[in-house]
């Protein structure tokens, strides 16, 4: 089979230079293995996506010398497709309603938390029948408690995940009426006909949730390569509020995709 690749920004503010460095990461490798990389704009929170952030990463992304194939691809467009494969999970009894709040979670005593001290769900809605109340409510997706799921890294190497202790029951629709990133990204990906997914490695967690959804809908899951993620000079994570280092600055500043490639070595 032949690579295909993608970038996918959230255009919830401008790229900045770990986003920069993640995206040369995987149009390096697409170029080195002769395949097509294509673009995504993962824009499905309608409330922090703008248009003028969309635009931006098209724009850094060409200045910096990425090239991809065709025109980018919006999530935004693809509500009836991940609609789809939501009716799939439900049919199959993957998925339940869940009422719970982020502070119900937080709060619960017996809630641990896993990478990145995120509160693993504690299950307190696994076991309600649904109602026709119509209470809004999110669907999580049912994980195996106790299932390893494995994988290969082809950064990190060797990956072990276990249900119930690393990441526990994830959203895949949530309460207004929009498709979670896990569901979206697997239906793209596959849709898409990605081969190998480069992301940062703040997701490989997602990846093992990922790799459940892929199984559980029948599809062939991806490669993957997770970065290493830039920090600042303090050791702090960059994120988009680190306007300093973002694409769009360090061009005003004069810098040059040159300049800040070679920071990297």
């Amino acid at each position: 089979m032949n690579y295909r690749g993608r970038i996918a920004p959230t255009p919830t503010g401008y790229l900045h230079l770990g986003h920069a460095r993640t995206f040369w990461t995987a149009y390096n490798r697409c170029k080195a293995a002769n395949g097509t990389l294509l673009f995504r704009n993962e824009n499905l929170d309608g409330d922090r996506c703008k248009e003028e952030y969309q635009q931006a990463a098209i724009e850094d992304c060409r200045w910096f010398g990425i090239k991809w194939e065709g025109e980018p691809l919006n999530q935004s467009t693809r509500t009836k497709y991940y609609l789809e494969a939501f009716k799939e999970l439900y049919g199959a009894d993957y998925l339940y309603p869940c009422t719970c709040t982020r502070k119900d979670i937080q709060e619960a005593a017996i809630a641990p938390h896993g990478e990145g001290g995120e509160a693993i769900y504690p299950g307190t809605c696994r076991q309600i029948i649904a109602t026709s109340d119509n209470q809004p409510a999110n669907w999580r997706f049912r994980v195996p408690k106790g299932k390893k799921i494995e994988f290969e890294d082809a950064h990190f190497g060797p990956q072990t995940f276990t249900c119930g202790i690393d990441f526990g029951d994830f959203p895949v629709w949530q309460k207004n009426g929009a498709p979670a990133y896990q569901l979206a990204v697997v239906v793209d990906d596959a849709a898409m006909g990605i081969t190998e997914v480069v992301r940062g490695a703040d997701l490989l967690t997602s990846t093992a949730r990922q790799l459940l959804l892929y199984t559980a809908l029948g599809l062939t899951p991806p490669a993957y390569y997770h970065c290493e993620l830039m920090c600042d000079k303090y050791g702090q994570r960059l994120s988009k509020r680190h306007d300093a280092l973002s694409l769009r600055s360090l061009r005003d500043q004069g810098k040059t995709p040159k300049e800040l490639r070679s920071e990297w070595v």
